[in-house]
């Protein structure tokens, strides 16, 4: 399968460095051109005619970078990078004719999956939608951080009793498994539930699950 062929254009010579980095790292992207300059960026999509241009929003002379894509027929699509302190509003004005903008505080897995879409002739999602769906992502991988944290906290046989009781298994059940008197199940549960700042069974699963 042949490479998209990509031209980058920001005006930190730090991010872009990083930048194709990302993108060679993939092995489904050939970084034909990386350029600090709005006319650099211009001459390299009328010379080189990549699939994509990656252009960061803030540079100088975005329209001239739109104009450049549809230069003679050239099939190049053009994706903006913002930076958080841009607003939905300068971005609206600014990249009619885009096939979308990705935020520059976005993983790399989900820049790569963007601009996946794009080669494949599918705009990307609103901004909106690709914000909300970075903090979900944030959110989640932080939830994960703290579960395995506090998890961590738990002894060896609290935590097998976790294992258990996400499992669906009664006291009962669980005293059986672990050769262990009802009453000693209950006095972990105790201690479970007071280190995890849960009160019940079903939110130590869901605790446990999440993990």
């Amino acid at each position: 399968m042949s490479c998209i062929r990509v031209v980058i254009a920001d005006r930190s010579p730090i991010f872009l460095r990083g930048l194709t980095g990302v993108l060679c790292e993939d092995g489904s992207f050939d970084v034909v051109a990386s350029c600090c300059g709005h006319t650099e960026c211009i001459l390299a999509i009328r010379n080189l005619s990549p699939d994509i241009a990656l252009v960061d929003i803030s540079m100088p002379s975005v329209s001239g970078i739109l104009a450049a894509a549809t230069f003679e027929g050239s099939c190049t699509r053009v994706v903006f990078l913002m930076a958080p302190e841009e607003t939905q509003e300068f971005v609206t004005s600014e990249v009619s004719g885009a096939y979308g903008v990705i935020p520059k505080e976005a993983p790399a897995e989900l820049l790569i999956g963007s601009l996946q879409q794009v080669a494949a002739g599918r705009r990307i999602l609103p901004l909106a939608s690709l914000r909300e769906e970075l903090q979900q992502q944030q959110g989640s991988s932080a939830r994960k951080r703290n579960g395995a944290n506090t998890l961590a906290a738990l002894t060896d046989r609290e935590r097998q009793i976790v294992q258990l009781v996400s499992e669906g298994l009664s006291n009962k059940e669980i005293g059986r498994r672990l050769d262990i008197s009802d009453g000693t199940i209950k006095a972990h549960l105790h201690n479970i539930y007071d280190k995890l700042a849960v009160n019940n069974r079903t939110a130590l699963a869901a605790l446990a699950i999440n993990r």
